[in-house]
């Protein structure tokens, strides 16, 4: 029992990590800037994005792809423009945390 509580706790534990590891990602990057995971800022909520795309096989490679290019007309007037500090590494990493986020 106790080996169980342990390895439950491990793997709490390390999804928080990585969880917190990807949000500190969008921070570095700047994405915070326009973009908040629970509301609108000049960009769409990123659960928004999570909920909008969600089920879409495609989404991954397509976000990745806005995410490095930049992007508009699907949130609104205000285009999305494009982030060449953020690799395609990165993106997809950022991509699979928004994904994450219900």
């Amino acid at each position: 029992m106790k080996r169980l509580l342990f390895i439950g706790l491990a793997v709490s534990a390390f999804v928080s990590n990585a969880a917190m590891a990807n949000a500190d990602l969008a921070k570095e990057k700047n994405c915070m800037a326009c973009h908040a995971v629970g509301n609108k800022v000049v960009g769409p909520a990123y659960k928004d994005v999570a909920a909008k795309y969600a089920g879409q096989k495609d989404a991954e490679a397509k976000l990745t792809q806005k995410i490095i290019k930049g992007g508009s007309g699907v949130w609104g007037p205000v285009p999305m423009p494009a982030n060449t500090q953020v690799s395609e590494a990165e993106a997809r990493t950022l991509v699979k945390w928004i994904m994450s986020l219900k």
